[in-house]
């Protein structure tokens, strides 16, 4: 197994292949440091939409507990039927609506 890289990875995103010593293979070290800049930056940019917009949570959670629960033989048909159901905006319209209630009864339940 090839040594930890001699620089300061993103957490998660340390087994890069690496070349002899401390030569990190393909990129050169500004290179290697401008792209941990370009995925931490990406991370947090994807992060940041996500929590600005709840409803992906909701679409993603729905599809995958119907997933799990019905278990499908064609999962590419099931996704595909999932997501062009016309109740579709609906159903994560109560999702988020139920979300919402969830986190005020939390917040109310942390004040006691």
């Amino acid at each position: 197994m090839a040594d930890q890289p001699k620089h300061n990875a993103p957490h998660g995103m340390e087994p890069y292949d690496l070349g002899k010593n401390s030569d990190l293979g393909a990129l050169s070290a500004e290179q290697q440091e401008r792209l941990n800049k370009f995925k931490v930056q990406t991370r947090m940019a994807n992060e940041k939409y996500l929590r600005d917009h709840p409803e992906v949570e909701c679409l993603l959670a729905g599809f995958l507990g119907d997933v799990l629960k019905k278990r499908p033989d064609n999962i590419r048909e099931f996704a595909a039927d999932y997501f062009t159901e016309p109740g579709l905006p609906d159903k994560v319209q109560t999702q988020m609506e139920e979300r919402q209630a969830k986190i005020k009864q939390n917040r109310i339940l942390q004040k006691i």
